[in-house]
């Protein structure tokens, strides 16, 4: 691609030259001096050839090839960097972090005295010397792990270093100019002057995601690699005097032939002007590794070969704008004739001219400015579709736009068998499609691009396709299950199937697929997918024709067809858990996981659910008992489940389990727990104690039994255990030890004045000493306890005698002579009542006239008071 052919591109070194017969062998780094060119390899090779040009038949440059030497330095560590020299006749090598000198001829080292420079990650040779000393090159140098360039001279016979200028980072990579330093840091550029130690920061810049680049373009001008793929100048006082230069942001190096920058990114090299900043050509270039500017000559190289980019003159222009596809300058001219044209007549060519221009970049794989151009010129998206053979559905109607809005057949014809293109202009269209589908463009056609959609989806084994079909969609059935069934894609076509409301043929294929019979690895869970589906499915048919074959594959989760589903009989395509069960008779394990669904999740509460569940949780554990290979944890796990129900639900029928197992000495604990159920604790604690002998367990059945009752019945509970105990007329007698160790664990329990009755007196003291110690400290804490709980009540009694003190109203006079406020009569009885303020009145005055005063205060209170005198009646009140 090119506005003007500013280079061409002449092979310099063939690859044979470089690696012989060796095929991994890389090429590092280049030098080129005057006709001299040195290659580094990853084998620590510098090769020596010599460049001769000449001109062939056809007037092209062209160049002679010689190999001179190739010289092995002996680190077995990849030759980094290399710079000649000339006046020394001295290459400066960096190698293995170290940088040595070896000769320009005989590529032998040369030793050296003075600074030894180790640990060195990059270096520069200054191209605008300071010193003045022809005899030595000036260069500056990066020490890993060190914030600080070393600035150093390379005399003949040693290297000298001159100065060390602390940086505020570690830096990346630099480049130098007289005194001035440009560098790369780990977050910004930087330019600093290392005599007057002046600096100026440029801009930031993450050397973590991309490779710095720091040129050199001319004296005290630097080109850096910038972010958002730009070119920007700057000049030695941090000052961009040019407009930056827009390139790749995936530019790895860049070289100077005036007035050109040429740019090297991973497919191509790319030349720009350094007058208007327009790129004027581009070189497709593959593997591009190198690019330098050496006295004029650009030099490119990949890992394996050396090519010389040779400039030409810049004397051709471009005539036909789209011909040549100048697409902005062909837009830009369009929109300046709108003034020339009638407005409906421009927008049809606009449009026109912005559809073709998508096309011209649409088959440069320009996708996003391709479809920024569609989506302004209102394409009908059917045009793009068309160019990719048999997406359009057979049933439509579409015809290409004449003229014609391009040039192209079809996909073939774009991509002449490029399969890595073909892919990346099928996910172009998906991604366009994509859009078009979610916004107004589709409108009027949907199946043409849901259809196309899906083909490509299907094609590319695309994750959208997918959701493609969960979603509301107008896929064509005719055209789209062939597609899909070409493809192996056959759960996506039972998706369409369901989508098309034919369930039966989805569930058939999915069926299919879990027997084997088809291949697609789409969904490694199909099966439960199948059985979800299932357990959602409304068309009763369905669900009983596919449940069969669903326990027979796992009744573990074929079951989750039924315990999905609601319970309740009204809701549409529900089943009766009492109809599943029936149907669940042949599939025990699916029976038993579907009532403990019922049972334990739903917590239905029906008698025959938990009565069944308990029946085939016992019937398990005999089963397990007598099989052989049953093991220790499989029994235990059962017993649990089966002593969990039955300690935990109330409403199994107790008396049928106790007749279903009436002697079984297999099921002794769980007997045990079913005669508790029953209130009958002397069999319990009889199975417990002398069957089973298991005092734990029996004390473990008093605490769970008394658990939901009060104190006193918990009490008796433990003083039964404790009786069955010392009871001595059962074969082996009184079990004493369990009977001390019951009453030692639990003294908080028993009531001491009932046990000292019952226990021998042939028992000695130090025996129960647990037991008495803990009554006797029970005792004493409850007598404690009642004494704080009357001292609190004293108190608060006390506070409210206080409180009634406190609110108690002064003596009031009562005598014959008073008059009553109401009836204005005398008072002949003590009993009197008194108004707010302290006025007696009449206890039945009040009751026949209502006090107009406010709420809070308009009751009066009965008070009465002993008489005092004979004249006097002294009445003490309380209001």
């Amino acid at each position: 691609i090119m506005s003007v052919k500013a280079f061409e591109l002449v092979p310099a070194v063939e690859r044979e030259q470089v690696m012989g017969e060796k095929v991994r062998i890389n090429i590092e780094c280049i030098e080129c001096c005057g006709k001299h060119l040195y290659l580094g390899t990853n084998d620590c090779f510098i090769h020596h050839f010599l460049l001769e040009e000449h001109t062939t038949a056809k007037g092209k440059l062209a160049y002679n090839v010689q190999k001179l030497l190739h010289k092995y330095l002996g680190l077995k560590k990849p030759v980094a960097e290399l710079k000649a020299a000339s006046a020394l006749e001295r290459l400066i090598v960096l190698c293995d972090s170290r940088i040595t000198v070896v000769d320009m001829v005989t590529l032998e080292p040369v030793p050296t005295g003075g600074t030894k420079l180790k640990g060195v990650t990059a270096f520069c040779v200054n191209e605008n010397p300071v010193t003045g000393d022809v005899f030595c090159v000036e260069m500056a140098v990066v020490l890993a792990r060190r914030r600080a360039v070393q600035i150093c001279t390379v005399h003949e016979d040693r290297v000298q270093m001159l100065k060390e200028v602390t940086t505020p980072e570690q830096p990346c990579a630099l480049s130098l100019d007289g005194y001035n330093i440009c560098l790369a840091l780990s977050t910004q550029y930087m330019i600093l002057n290392y005599s007057t130690g002046a600096s100026q920061d440029l801009f930031p810049y993450d050397c973590e995601e991309r490779k710095p680049i720091v040129k050199r373009i001319g004296r005290e001008e630097f080109l850096l690699a910038a972010p958002g793929g730009l070119g920007m100048f700057a000049n030695a006082e941090g000052i961009s005097q040019r407009a930056p230069v827009s390139w790749s942001e995936s530019v790895i190096a860049v070289a100077v032939c005036f007035p050109y920058v040429v740019a090297l990114d991973e497919g191509f090299v790319t030349v720009h002007s350094m007058l208007d900043q327009q790129l004027k050509q581009t070189l497709s270039f593959r593997d591009g590794h190198l690019l330098q500017d050496f006295e004029g000559k650009v030099v490119l190289a990949s890992s394996k070969a050396v090519y010389i980019l040779v400039p030409l003159p810049l004397e051709r222009q471009i005539q036909d704008l789209l011909a040549s596809h100048r697409v902005e300058e062909a837009l830009t001219l369009t929109e300046a004739a709108q003034r020339n044209i009638p407005k409906e007549k421009y927008q049809i060519l606009h449009k026109r001219i912005l559809q073709q221009a998508g096309f011209i970049q649409f088959g440069q794989l320009q996708f996003l400015e391709a479809k920024e151009h569609f989506r302004k010129g209102q394409l009908d998206v059917r045009e793009l579709i068309s160019l990719y053979p048999l997406l359009l559905p057979a049933s439509s109607s579409f015809t290409r736009c004449h003229p014609p809005l391009h040039e192209f057949a079809d996909l073939n014809h774009l991509t002449q068998g490029d399969q890595e293109k073909v892919q990346r202009f099928k996910r172009f269209l998906i991604s366009y499609l994509h859009e078009v589908r979610s916004s107004d463009s589709a409108n009027g056609f949907h199946e043409d691009v849901d259809t196309a959609l899906l083909k490509l989806y299907a094609e590319t084994g695309h994750e959208s396709l997918l959701d493609l079909l969960a979603s509301d969609n107008a896929c064509v059935l005719a055209d789209s299950a062939p597609w899909l069934e070409k493809h192996h894609k056959y759960f996506a076509l039972g998706l369409l199937y369901h989508y098309n409301g034919q369930d039966s043929a989805a569930l058939q294929m999915w069926v299919k697929i879990v027997n084997g019979d088809l291949q697609d690895s789409t969904r490694p869970d199909l099966f439960e997918y199948v059985v979800d589906f299932l357990s959602f499915c409304s068309n009763l048919d369905l669900v009983w024709r596919h449940a069969d074959w669903a326990l027979q594959k796992d009744q573990k989760i074929g079951v989750q067809i039924f315990t999905k589903r609601f319970t309740s009989k009204e809701k549409t395509g529900q089943l009766n858990p009492d109809g599943v069960i029936t149907y669940l008779q042949n599939h025990s394990q699916a029976l038993l996981l579907y009532l403990e669904h019922l049972v334990l999740e739903k917590r239905l509460q029906k008698e025959k659910y938990h009565t069944h569940l308990a029946v085939l949780y016992a019937d398990r554990v005999l089963g397990l008992i007598s099989r052989p290979s049953a093991t220790d944890d499989q029994l235990s796990a059962a017993r649990q489940k089966l002593q969990r129900l039955l300690k935990e639900s109330n409403l199994y029928r107790v008396q049928l389990l106790l007749g279903r197992y009436p002697d079984s000495e297999l099921l002794l604990l769980e007997r045990a727990t079913l005669h508790g159920k029953s209130e009958e604790h002397d069999k319990a604690l009889h199975i417990l104690v002398h069957q089973l002998k298991d005092s734990a367990a029996a004390e473990e059945y008093c605490s769970w039994a008394s658990a939901s009752h009060d104190q006193f019945y918990r009490q008796n509970l433990f003083h039964q255990l404790l009786s069955v105990y010392l009871d001595p007329d059962v074969p082996g007698g009184a079990q004493t030890v369990a009977a001390v160790d019951l009453l030692n664990r639990n003294a908080d329990v028993f009531d001491a004045v009932r046990v000292l009755k019952l226990l021998p007196e042939e028992w000695s003291l130090p025996l129960l000493r647990p037991f008495l110690c803990g009554a006797l400290r029970a005792s004493v804490h409850a007598r404690c306890t009642s004494q704080v709980a009357v001292g609190l009540a004293r108190a608060q009694n006390l506070q409210l005698q206080h409180d009634r003190l406190k609110y108690r109203g002064g003596p009031i006079l009562v005598s014959e002579k008073k008059g009553c406020q109401l009836c204005h009569n005398t008072f002949s009885e003590p009993d009197c009542a008194c108004l707010p303020g302290g006025t007696p009145v009449h206890i039945h005055c009040v009751a026949k006239k209502t006090l107009n005063l406010p709420t809070h205060s308009s009751c009066a209170t009965k008070r009465s008071s002993p008489l005092l005198s004979k004249e006097e009646r002294l009445y003490t009140f309380s209001i």
